[in-house]
């Protein structure tokens, strides 16, 4: 997949005729739902007469926003393939420091034209790593042979021992996270609109003369009484409210233009700014210790463990963790037997994870365990494309906060779930499952698009302004509420649609539960044309 979608693929089977006259001759119009009740659209995002998507806000103000920008490049190039220009075999032993030395040699090289390095090609065989590998160079790419469990074919790194305890047997960026924090001087100034409605891109600021057209800026909305008041302190149940300065929501963006002080960003806010209940503001960010265009590719991680699956968690707990970078992939990859994830960011921006496995992971049955596919702090513009999970707790989750947004799992199935995926933990914003699949859960509850209450640690409202889009839950729940100031949507979804969840709230929007025939059968894939034409 290269996110370069035709228009009969974002129709789907049912729509052989394509366009504004394809969608009139189904009887699909304005309105929405066709006569024969075969094929329908929704009230909250539809094709107009002219085949381009309208969008309706409720009496709020929610809308759902455009989450068309997810992935590497924002979606708007396909993933490279960069050259290859090492190729090393496995040695007897440890490979670590072999592996490593390779990777480095690589990460010397001087960057193309379009800043690549290179590729370090992994032949087939096993390859024994004791620690971890770090692809800390912007430019560089790390390949396997296949991700196969025949080493005679593949590539198959063999994670063993517990060195570092609880260790990533892959970093893909930088060493250490920062928030974003690294302002440039002279370049903060304050968001002046009174309101900047989720979904927009633009707004007006106090003074535009240190901004340029693009520059790269984080835009902070403080965790202000004022805000906590209006979301009912996070709804956290019996344990004690989110308090002041715990929750600021944070995006990283590039400026698209300027004209006079109003500023337009090249990717969508995925959360009402409402100036009264705090004064926002950005910065240019100094994009210190940035790593990009980096990728993992067609390998398999089998993480070595001894005994009970279910007990034993003394062994490395992720696959590859994608850290501090922008512009980078997973793809064509299996990992096995981590006990936290397989695919982890965190402060990463514009990331692809297409056509992975994260299988089996061995841990205890338990919090902050078994999320197969993990989006922690400061993940944004995240895509995972016709990834695959099994035996995981929270398979396809956002466990990032106020900071993690814009992220769409498409087409994802879960196998064997032992718990929901789900926006996780105090609002995270703009979350997509699109096509999400269900295969033999073990639970009845398997997506949650929800209040989370005092699970964890008050976790309470887990997302904000996020969708499930024709999903299947098969005969388990699909749990979607409304939280205060914002919304929630569950949309021509398969199985028991609800909003009851495990703490008492609001239902969500829900809309056309258990109808066949959605039009676009893919939210994503058809804002992605929208936004291309």
């Amino acid at each position: 997949m290269t996110n370069l979608f035709s228009r009969r693929s974002v129709l789907g089977a049912g729509g052989a005729a394509v366009g504004a006259a394809a969608l009139g001759s189904l009887g699909i119009g304005q309105a929405g739902a066709s006569p024969t009740g075969r094929l329908w659209q929704s009230e909250r995002v539809r094709y107009d007469s002219k085949y381009r998507l309208v969008y309706t806000a409720d009496d709020e103000g929610n809308r759902i926003p455009d989450f068309s920008h997810a992935g590497y490049r924002n979606g708007d190039s396909p993933i490279p393939h960069v050259r290859t220009v090492k190729t090393v075999q496995p040695i007897e032993g440890d490979n670590t420091a072999h592996l490593q030395a390779a990777i480095d040699e690589v990460g010397l090289r001087t960057p193309d034209r379009n800043g690549f390095r290179g590729a370090l090609l992994l032949a087939p065989g096993i390859y024994p790593v004791a620690g971890t590998l770090r692809v800390n160079r912007s430019g560089v790419v790390l390949r396997g042979s296949g991700d196969g469990a025949d080493p005679a074919k593949n590539t198959v790194i063999q994670a063993t021992g517990n060195t570092p305890v609880s260790r990533d047997v892959v970093v893909l960026g930088g060493s250490v996270s920062t928030g974003w924090r690294g302002e440039v001087a002279g370049t903060r100034t304050d968001i002046t609109s009174d309101w900047v409605q989720v979904g927009s891109r633009s707004f007006d600021v106090a003074d535009a003369s240190g901004l340029k057209r693009g520059d790269n800026i984080v835009l902070i909305h403080p965790c202000t009484e004022a805000w906590l008041a209006s979301v009912d302190h996070g709804g956290t149940a019996k344990d004690a409210g989110w308090t002041v300065d715990s929750q600021p929501i944070t995006y990283n963006r590039f400026i698209r233009s300027i004209r006079g002080n109003t500023v337009t960003v090249d990717v969508p806010i995925f959360e009402h700014m409402r100036r009264a209940r705090s004064q926002s503001y950005l910065y240019v960010w100094d994009r210190a210790g940035l790593v990009t265009g980096v990728g993992v590719e067609s390998l398999r991680i089998d993480i070595q463990f001894a005994g009970d699956p279910d007990v034993d968690e003394a062994h490395a707990w992720v696959g590859v963790k994608v850290r501090q970078v922008e512009d980078a992939w997973v793809r064509d990859s299996t990992f096995l037997h981590f006990a936290k994830a397989g695919v982890e960011t965190t402060e990463a921006t514009r990331v692809t994870v297409r056509n992975c496995r994260a299988l089996d992971p061995a841990s205890v049955i338990t919090g902050g365990l078994r999320y197969n596919f993990n989006c922690e702090s400061f993940s944004q513009q995240v895509l995972f494309v016709d990834c695959y999970a099994s035996k995981a707790r929270h398979a396809f989750i956002s466990n990032g906060a106020s900071s993690a947004s814009g992220i769409v799992f498409l087409r994802g199935t879960s196998e064997g779930a032992l718990a929901s995926s789900e926006g996780h933990r105090r609002w995270s914003q703009g979350l997509l499952w699109d096509n999400h699949r269900e295969v033999a859960p073990k639970v009845d509850l398997t997506l949650g698009i929800y209040n989370r209450g005092d699970y964890g640690t008050g976790h309470g409202w887990a997302t904000s302004h996020s969708v499930g889009w024709n999903c299947d839950t098969g005969t388990t729940k699909l749990v979607v509420q409304k939280p205060p100031t914002a919304q929630n949507y569950a949309i021509g979804c398969h199985g028991i649609i609800t909003g009851d969840g495990p703490f008492t709230q609001p239902a969500g929007y829900i809309e056309g539960a258990n109808r066949t025939g959605l039009v676009p059968p893919s939210l994503y894939q058809a804002q992605y044309l929208d936004r291309h034409r």
